[in-house]
């Protein structure tokens, strides 16, 4: 095995935590983008509901694959893995915007059943990126994992400004809501192109990135030998291998270990889902700001998630206490009354408060959880660990676009 000493200044980190940045950033962005062109969809595809019907289309081929995923992690090598599912994301945007251009902007059930399947597409990339990632970097700086989940928040945060341009852009033009979107996609398949080439060529050769998945192959890990070879490495064969170092725990005792961080990412997601986007688009009632209403809560969310993916990094607000970090998220639960009653009661001022604690909690506990739970273990169990918590964290997402449905009970359904 190569040299297992950390090189001099951890080399690479800044670069490191930049390509970590945008990766996190692809690994979201094509799915931000169909959620943020929800006005143009809830116009094309009036009777469907997209901003619901897309998420929850979306959310059965994540989980599905997240857990086939982490449970044969230990076998699946991570740069077929990231790479796979950059290049599907890729694909799926193009065709997003190939269909479009294909069917002149004309709704129909054809046409949605097409954007349901690329959803479904965007779905399984989301678990294989988003699993080998966190995973990946789980054994890594805490700060390499840290801007990995700020990129997939500032994804949010982007694509809704870039919306919010778009819209503005072609707002009094014939035909502007779907040239709007049109543009939008496009710059969408560039960003994921430059992903798949990041992750192919960059990543693997930085330094920092080398000497951790070097010492993650001293412990034992399988998964990192092409990213080693991709960046001149080679590894020793395993009968010359310290048998007993590789010894690592199994899934089930790692979940046991860290049922309350699994738990707790469940929770924050099925919160968070079961208001946004689908609560915020459709059931927030008409306001002056009219049409540029769920936009503008849309983007607020975004936002303020992105910024609560960056306090922990101030160490005397981080969160480290197992026990508040529980209470803390099984507190947000008063916001499902909250919002409904803004929602009946309250104006547009109080509701973008909300939705704005929504985000800022969200990105806050998500990142505290992460980076805290692989504390402690070798680099394939942090691996392991890393892929179970995005496991129970997708489930969430699920649950919380099916409960989205509730706020539907009673107008119609």
């Amino acid at each position: 095995m190569v040299n297992a000493d950390p090189p001099a200044r951890l080399q690479g980190k800044y670069l490191a935590i930049v390509v970590c940045w945008l990766l996190g950033n692809g690994c979201l962005f094509s799915w931000n983008s169909m959620l943020t062109i929800t006005d143009y969809y809830v116009i094309l595809f009036p009777k469907y509901h997209p901003s619901r019907v897309l998420t929850l289309v979306y959310q059965p081929f994540a989980l599905a694959t997240i857990t086939i995923l982490a449970y044969k992690e230990e076998r699946i090598d991570t740069r077929f893995r990231n790479l796979f599912g950059y290049v599907l994301f890729f694909i799926s945007t193009l065709l997003v915007l190939v269909l479009d251009l294909a069917t002149s902007g004309k709704g129909g059930i054809g046409t949605f059943i097409g954007i349901c399947a690329i959803s479904g597409a965007f779905g399984i990339a989301d678990a294989h990126v988003q699993g080998g990632m966190v995973g990946d970097l789980s054994y890594m700086l805490p700060d390499l994992l840290q801007s990995f989940l700020a990129g997939a928040a500032a994804s949010g945060a982007l694509t809704s400004a870039l919306r919010l341009i778009t819209k503005a852009a072609f707002e009094n033009s014939q035909d502007g809501l779907r040239k709007g979107a049109i543009l939008f996609f496009a710059i969408s398949t560039f960003f994921e192109l430059l992903c798949v080439l990041l992750y192919a060529f960059v990543f693997p050769k930085i330094p920092i990135v080398k000497y951790y998945r070097s010492k993650a192959a001293s412990e034992g890990s399988k998964t990192v030998s092409a990213d080693l070879a991709a960046a001149g490495i080679k590894t020793q064969s395993d009968n010359e291998a310290d048998l007993k170092n590789q010894e690592r725990k199994g899934n089930r005792q790692l979940l046991m270990e860290n049922i309350d961080y699994a738990i707790g990412l469940f929770l924050i997601y099925s919160l968070t889902l079961s208001i946004f986007p689908g609560f915020l688009s459709e059931d927030t009632g008409k306001h002056s700001l009219g049409n540029w209403y769920a936009l503008v809560l849309i983007a607020a969310y975004n936002v303020c998630d992105l910024i609560g993916r960056y306090i922990p990094l101030l160490e005397f607000i981080k969160m480290e206490s197992r026990k508040l970090i529980t209470t803390t998220i099984v507190s947000r639960v008063i916001l499902i009354p909250a919002f409904y009653f803004t929602a009946k009661y309250g104006d547009q001022g109080w509701m973008l408060m909300l939705t704005s604690f929504l985000g800022l909690s969200n990105g806050y506990l998500t990142v505290c959880v992460l980076t805290n739970a692989p504390k402690g273990y070798k680099g394939p169990e942090q691996n392991a660990l890393g892929n179970i918590l995005v496991m129970f964290l997708l489930a969430g997402i699920f649950a919380g676009v099916t409960l989205d449905w509730l706020w539907l009970i009673g107008k119609g359904w």
